[in-house]
């Protein structure tokens, strides 16, 4: 179930042959952009909290009080000025306390439970108006018979893998984070769209969707990845870019897949070889998007088309807040870890 809360869009130009969720209810799309919006700015702050900047006022420091300079001649143990460098102790019982599953599903237990709140409620009406007996659906992937040509398929991937990120970042707070953590939020990710898609599973105009599940998996398995392997959240990110349209955005439908391209961003202010140099600004871009399969595009003549592209792109967030000193900057930093912004990027089929 996407995080948007959208119905199945069949051929037809509807949302399985029943008005949208947001036509019966006015108050869902808003809601729903508020909570990804919200969900972004949960996952920057957590971040922005858990890589805190301290700067140390101008001067001597204080009488009795010593900086710890290592090999400038203080001694490693001495009293240091400034917060204390030495964690470990701390780590070490926060490692402890949440060395179980159930402990750190417990440690981002109310997050994960107002993510199900909202999944209920977008939902339940639906089925409750047009349910039927549990069913299967096969939609299947990349192919140009297929309703929006796989668009859907990475919108499924790219909400799991947000919904994971976000609990990971909201658990790194108390567990310290690490692969345990990381596959714990993606498990809670996967379980997430897979309560999502029950309602799917009853809906009489959809049903469940092996594929949909399938890339689910994927996502969350891209979250783990990126928040272990060290660095890897550094170099290698998963966005989606929404390129404006007539109405500028479209919440719903297949305009709204029209919308959207996804990618794989691999930025060169990751490695060390290019920090201190201009190519830091630089970006290698892979990714998809598909065109031709609206109404509109069809009413034209046009015939559904896939479109992998390659690019070169302008690291936006490198650019405008390479050190953020702010929890405003260190935020908008993190945000554009997960969206593109358009026209930023050179690209070719």
């Amino acid at each position: 179930m996407p995080i948007l809360g959208r119905g199945e869009d069949r051929g037809d130009g509807h949302c399985g042959g029943n008005a949208p969720a947001s036509a019966r209810n006015p108050w869902v799309r808003p809601f729903l952009l508020g909570l990804m919006a919200g969900g972004l700015a949960m996952t920057a702050s957590a971040r922005a909290l858990a890589d805190p900047v301290y700067s140390l006022p101008a001067g001597p420091a204080p009488a009795g009080i010593s900086v710890a300079l290592g090999a400038d001649g203080v001694e490693a143990d001495a009293p240091v000025y400034g917060p204390p460098r030495d964690l470990s102790e701390g780590r070490k019982r926060d490692a402890d306390r949440y060395r179980s599953f159930g402990s750190r599903v417990g440690a981002v237990q109310w997050e994960f439970a107002a993510m199900l709140a909202i999944l209920t409620a977008v939902n339940l009406p639906k089925d409750l108006k047009h349910g039927s007996d549990f069913h299967f659906h096969d939609e299947g992937f990349f192919g140009r018979d297929t309703d929006n040509v796989g668009v859907d398929k990475l919108d499924h991937a790219f909400n799991t893998y947000l919904y994971s990120d976000i609990l990971y970042a909201r658990m790194k707070r108390k567990t310290g984070g690490g692969f345990q953590s990381a596959l714990t939020a993606g498990i809670l990710g996967v379980a997430l769209q897979a309560y999502g898609e029950i309602y799917d599973g009853f809906e009489d105009s959809s049903g469940w969707s092996m594929q949909d599940t399938a890339f689910n998996v994927i996502g969350a398995g891209f979250s783990v990845l990126r928040n272990s392997v060290p660095g890897l959240d550094e170099t290698l990110d998963f966005r989606v870019q929404i390129t404006p349209n007539s109405h500028v955005y479209s919440h719903e439908g297949k305009e709204h897949f029209r919308q959207q391209h996804f990618l794989l961003a691999l930025k060169l202010a990751g490695f060390d070889a290019f920090e201190d140099t201009p190519l830091r600004l630089v970006e290698l871009q892979l990714g998809y998007y598909a065109s031709g399969f609206t109404p509109r595009e069809r009413a034209r003549g046009e015939t559904p088309e896939r479109h992998p592209f390659v690019g070169i792109g302008l690291n936006v967030g490198e650019l405008f807040f390479h050190a953020p000193r702010s929890r405003l900057g260190r935020a908008v930093r993190s945000v554009l870890e997960y969206v593109q912004v358009p026209y930023t990027a050179a690209r070719t089929n």
